[in-house]
């Protein structure tokens, strides 16, 4: 059985009002938009999938990550790593650049030369558009973390969980993997307890400037 994280303190609830006035009707904007978005979208979709099928191996990698009050969902992305990524994992443990309990490695071994491409433009995050459709993703919130990382969260960290996991956020347009565990959760905290609508369009027009830039992505 999933087990429940819920956001604490007031911080978090101070965006609380809003999120339940608009919620609801803001689901389906987002879900409408997503997949509007996909369809725009649909040839550099299918030319990425053809980039990454040539390179060997499947094209899409399926994880499980936690989404808003800690449940699970299935994240979809294209797959920018090696098939036996996860495996070769500990072997790299000694080289983690990250805080917390997040992995960095800025020239990680495992990134195949497509998927690098892929990372610098953030077109490895396209097939999560779906998981905008369906519901599980927004397509602006906080990091979808893994479990792992979820049962190593502070108080603070908890906060992000009172929002569904987005697309792109507030520390994406912020700096990226350039932020330290520290800076993004803040940033995080900041934008659950300071959401609305409005933030929401304010990230996603920064997104695409700071996509086109390719910066801190790795």
């Amino acid at each position: 059985m999933t087990a429940a994280f819920t956001a604490a303190g007031p911080f978090a609830r101070s965006a609380a009002p809003r999120r339940r006035a608009a919620g609801p009707l803001w689901s389906v904007v987002n879900s409408a938009a997503a997949l509007l978005m996909l369809l725009l979208a649909l040839p550099v979709v299918l030319g990425v999938a053809l980039a990454v099928k040539l390179d060997g191996g499947p094209m899409l990698f399926r994880q499980e990550r936690v989404g808003k009050d800690g449940r699970d969902f299935p994240m979809l992305k294209f797959r920018s790593m090696v098939v036996d990524a996860e495996a070769r994992l500990a072997a790299l443990g000694e080289h983690n650049e990250g805080s917390g309990p997040l992995f960095k490695l800025r020239h990680d071994p495992r990134v195949t030369r497509v998927g690098a491409v892929l990372r610098k433009y953030s077109l490895d995050e396209l097939p999560q558009l779906l998981n905008v459709v369906a519901g599980q993703m927004a397509l602006v919130g906080p990091r979808p973390a893994l479990r792992r990382e979820v049962e190593q969260y502070c108080a603070i960290a908890r906060r992000r969980l009172a929002v569904k996991p987005g697309l792109t956020g507030l520390w994406q347009v912020s700096g990226r993997s350039d932020l330290n565990w520290e800076e993004s959760i803040a940033l995080d905290a900041e934008y659950v307890a300071t959401w609305s609508p409005m933030l929401d369009a304010k990230i996603l027009a920064r997104t695409a400037a700071a996509v086109v830039r390719g910066g801190g992505a790795y």
